[in-house]
């Protein structure tokens, strides 16, 4: 009896020693399969990481390229025009009733252009333009375009201002001043004529790849004229900007001159500001 009681607990005991092999081979086999799935899961964080870094620095270079783009459409458009552009890609028109444009060309530019090298021109025209577009930020004013060595910009739009033709009127003055320097210090043979209107246009943005804002109507042509016709170092204005300047700038009657397609006018010469 004593032997079979034996026997069992060798029995238990061998039962027992291998469950306890299987439980240390089970946990052995866990200890391994949670170090690989350690592995894995920092294998799949680091990925997660890399990824997440990568899509912020892909959406940094998205934004920079859109800042990027804005500013080049605002280089070419108006802001206020800009924005409704970037939310409408319908044609865009507007009627002003009053604004003051202005026309300016260089008078001695073409013969300058003959006998200097390209890159030369260039940056010659570069340099005068940029001081153009400068005052025409500082007096709140819309450079419309440039053709060549001509320059024009507008007051009172797109958003309508006050005081328009007078912030032309003084933008005009301070571009004969600028051009002065320019041939004193550079030693070019080169003169601004300069011709501004005040009357009704419409305004838009033409074109599909390459966006421009332009002006159109009467008003626009006869400020164009009144460059055309008038002398080198001259600043000629209508009537019509004549009766907005007249108390605070010194004007000199030139007289009824033949204007294309609208017979004789009487225009005025701009001489400066009047000192209060």
């Amino acid at each position: 009896m004593l032997q079979g009681f034996i026997g069992a607990i060798s029995v238990e005991t061998m039962i027992l020693s291998a469950t306890l092999a299987q439980v240390r081979e089970a946990k052995q086999q866990l200890i391994a399969a949670n170090e690989t799935l350690e592995y894995k899961v920092k294998d799949r964080t680091f990925e997660l990481v890399q990824e997440i870094e990568e899509r912020k620095q892909a959406q940094a270079l998205l934004h920079a390229e859109q800042e990027k783009s804005e500013q080049l459409l605002l280089n070419i458009l108006p802001e206020p025009i800009a924005t409704r552009l970037k939310h409408d890609r319908g044609a865009i028109a507007e009627h002003f009733d009053e604004v003051t444009i202005l026309f300016a060309d260089l008078v001695g530019f073409t013969p300058l252009s003959a006998r200097l090298q390209p890159l030369e021109l260039v940056n010659l025209l570069n340099e005068i333009f940029s001081t153009f577009d400068r005052l025409a930020e500082k007096h709140g004013l819309e450079k419309i375009k440039t053709i060549g060595d001509a320059y024009m910009v507008a007051g009172g739009l797109p958003v309508p201002m006050p005081d328009r033709a007078a912030a032309i009127a003084d933008m005009a003055l301070a571009m004969q001043e600028a051009v002065t320097r320019f041939r004193e210090e550079r030693g070019e043979n080169i003169q601004i004529r300069i011709g501004i209107n005040t009357g009704v246009v419409i305004a838009g943005v033409i074109g599909i790849k390459k966006f421009i804002y332009d002006l159109w109507g009467d008003a626009v042509n006869v400020a164009s004229r009144m460059e055309s016709s008038g002398e080198p170092g001259s600043i000629q204005v209508t009537r019509a900007t004549y009766e907005q300047l007249k108390d605070r700038y010194e004007l000199h009657e030139r007289g009824k001159i033949a204007v294309k397609g609208k017979g004789n006018m009487t225009t005025y010469w701009l001489r400066g500001k009047r000192s209060r």
